[in-house]
């Protein structure tokens, strides 16, 4: 009787464990933009591609000739409309620090994760220091969300990547996030 009544939890539970421990939100990439102040020492050609009827993804040609310092930061807006007005901060924003800092704390569990499969990223015991001269390539990348938070509220999000030291750059990715209705799906 016991063993029945484990075995009705576990053939109950089971689905909801499944349903919880998978991200539970779509993105759709709106847009990037990319500038430098100085194209010879940073390089940024991003677009979004269409990968099939239904998916998206970015392809990046980076080319690096300066020295990745304290600031370089990322930060993270969202906003219920996409008006530009709305965006406020978001708490998942990296604090200015060294690259070195960065390539401790986020390069191999966050970077590296969702972005080896469709680039040429050094691996993580190779990421500091990056040797002038770096070109990095991102094919039809399409984020898998590794480490991302599982639950995310719907709207519009700009991530925002700047440098304001030896060069002044900037990189906007614009995409929306909505829910995934099949939970069990």
């Amino acid at each position: 009787m016991m063993s029945k009544l484990i075995a009705c939890v576990f053939v109950l539970l089971l689905p909801i464990d499944n349903a919880i421990c998978k991200r539970m939100w779509e993105y759709t990439l709106i847009s990037v933009n990319t500038t430098s102040a100085d194209p010879s020492k940073f390089k940024m050609d991003a677009e979004i591609v269409r990968i099939s009827r239904t998916e998206f993804g970015l392809s990046v040609n980076v080319v690096l000739n300066f020295v990745i310092d304290e600031t370089t930061f990322a930060v993270v807006y969202r906003s219920n409309t996409g008006n530009e007005e709305d965006y406020v901060l978001m708490p998942w924003s990296v604090a200015k620090q060294t690259y070195e800092e960065f390539t401790k704390a986020y390069y191999k569990n966050f970077v590296y994760k969702n972005l080896a499969h469709c680039s040429n990223l050094p691996t993580p015991d190779k990421a500091y220091p990056l040797p002038l001269g770096t070109v990095m390539k991102f094919e039809r990348c399409i984020i898998p969300g590794e480490s991302l938070p599982d639950y995310v509220p719907d709207g519009y999000y700009k991530t925002v990547f700047t440098a304001t030291g030896e060069v002044e750059l900037s990189a906007v990715l614009t995409l929306k996030v909505s829910k995934i209705t099949d939970l069990f799906g």
